[in-house]
């Protein structure tokens, strides 16, 4: 197995098992944390008796709930990291007009966060309100705090664990490492 470092870049090719690699090459003894490709939903799993590592666990192999459940993380503090599914609050497909706002509020930051993940990658985002069969809602102010919150994080500069990983991601991908002028609003789809 060759190191993300000496990669070749992959032109267009999304492999989750390049990100697990990546990730757990960064995380796994730092953190005691390693992303999983799991068979079902995508859930976040504490260390326990049966395992000593803290697990992402992303959906199915799919490459952008790779990026999603990375997103989570990185925004997890300590506390949140000790709790399944860093105790969030979930209300599944079908919300209700209060429910999704509530939604929205709490995945603005993980959403930003993995969009410059995927900007670092040159995967497509696509900013997900992740309520197909619920009450429809004008979602064009989430969309733009989404935006927001990226230009926020490129200003400030991103913590430790996501910067680590973008830098990782770019240099995989061959890519520029984000900025604020690699971002536009009009490129957010659904």
């Amino acid at each position: 197995m060759i190191s993300a470092k000496q990669a070749q870049p992959l032109a267009k090719n999304h492999d989750p098992e390049d990100m697990v690699q990546i990730f757990n090459e960064l995380f796994q003894h730092s953190y005691n944390t390693v992303l999983v490709r799991g068979e079902d939903e995508p859930i976040y799993l504490p260390a326990d008796d049966s395992n000593p590592y803290h697990r992402v666990v992303f959906a199915h192999g799919f490459y952008a709930s790779c990026l999603h459940e990375i997103s989570h993380w990185c925004i997890a503090g300590p506390e949140r990291r000790k709790l399944e599914d860093f105790g969030y609050w979930y209300q599944p497909d079908g919300r209700s007009a209060e429910q999704q706002s509530e939604f929205e509020k709490v995945e603005i930051k993980p959403q930003a966060l993995e969009w410059i993940l995927a900007k670092a990658c040159g995967f497509k985002f696509r900013v997900s309100a992740d309520n197909l069969s619920g009450v429809p809602t004008d979602n064009s102010r989430f969309k733009e705090n989404v935006y927001q919150q990226v230009l926020c994080y490129l200003e400030q500069g991103l913590a430790e664990r996501p910067r680590l990983l973008v830098e990782k991601l770019a240099e995989f991908y061959q890519l520029p490492t984000p900025q604020a002028q690699h971002f536009s609003f009009r490129e957010l789809h659904w």
